[in-house]
């Protein structure tokens, strides 16, 4: 897909943050001293009142987002997802969660992806965090265009949502003319009855190009795009559950926790059949480029057909 255009997920945020400020008069931005790397710079330039810069202390700035919140603002408190969701845990619990205020979080340089910053940076457990904050909605999309219809929809959500973006430039692949994102409906990209293929992320286009090859060899392959992974479409779930037989979860986070437990508990609730995950394995990172750690890890195309075939050949 390299004549494909690509775009990292983080800028899309910045720059959607930047092009609904107009239209959101209580839109307001927080960082924890790292508006160049999540993007929020971009709204900073054009909003400098509108920005505030809260330093090293993502714990406080869940504090000060949740107090703007309870003025009637609309805060989005941005940071790498390790610090947003890790460090500053207890502070989304407690005092954004619980009160359920209207806070966003935008949570950047999430997943293997963040390559050279290593395992200390490279935020696998976010999504299964965030998944036990009750009421706390998930969005992890999966393009640039998917970003920004993101960002809008949080605004519009009347409650706490974690938002999750990553640093690597990833394909471009919602640019269809009837492209609707709304939240907890899942989308189906490809159909087939053979098997399913749920994804998330960035890992969205990797099962979009898993399907092609597992075409080529007569297996028709279902693909369905999850960039809500709570709520669950649980619906949709069930459905390709029922009428292929067979899912393939693939996330850029760890395999328990996150999509895959997410899936699986839906299916073993509802319609039980075999759930394969392919995620991160219970394990750290480490440092490297980007794109060679995902294929290291077994986020790619390639693992995804491979898994899928040993899945049906069972």
């Amino acid at each position: 897909m390299s004549d494909v255009m690509k775009k990292a997920t983080r800028e899309s945020y910045g720059e959607a943050l930047t092009a609904l400020a107009e239209k959101y008069e209580n839109l307001v931005v927080l960082d924890a001293d790292l508006a160049a790397a999540t993007k929020t710079g971009i709204f900073k330039k054009a909003y400098p009142d509108r920005h505030f810069d809260c330093g090293i202390a993502e714990a406080n700035m869940m504090g000060v987002a949740a107090g703007l919140a309870a003025t009637g603002m609309v805060p989005f408190a941005s940071s790498f997802a390790m610090f947003a969701a890790g460090r500053a845990f207890e502070i989304v619990r407690n005092s954004i969660g619980y009160p359920h205020l209207n806070v966003k979080i935008g949570a950047t340089h999430a997943g293997i992806s963040v390559g050279e910053d290593g395992a200390t940076h490279q935020c696998c457990e976010d999504i299964a965090l965030m998944r036990t904050i009750p009421g706390m909605v998930i969005l992890n999309p999966a393009d640039d265009i998917e970003a920004k219809a993101a960002v809008e929809a949080a605004i519009n959500w009347d409650g706490p949502v974690y938002c999750r973006f990553g640093r690597l430039a990833v394909p471009v692949i919602n640019t269809n003319a009837d492209y609707k994102f709304e939240i907890g409906k899942g989308i189906t990209l490809r159909d087939g009855n053979d098997v399913t293929i749920v994804a998330t992320g960035l890992m969205v286009c990797e099962a979009l190009e898993a399907a092609e090859a597992l075409a080529k060899d007569g297996i028709h392959a279902r693909v369905i795009n999850i960039h809500t992974i709570k709520p669950l479409d649980t619906e949709l779930i069930q459905a390709a559950a029922k009428e292929t037989g067979c899912i393939i979860t693939c996330e850029e986070h760890s395999i328990i926790g996150g999509l895959g437990s997410a899936v699986a508990e839906c299916v073993a609730e509802s319609c039980p059949v075999p759930v394969h995950r392919i995620g991160v394995n219970d394990t750290y990172g480490y440092s490297g480029p980007a794109v060679a750690l995902l294929k290291e890890f077994g986020l790619c195309a390639d693992n995804i057909v491979k898994v899928t075939k040993a899945a049906l050949a069972k």
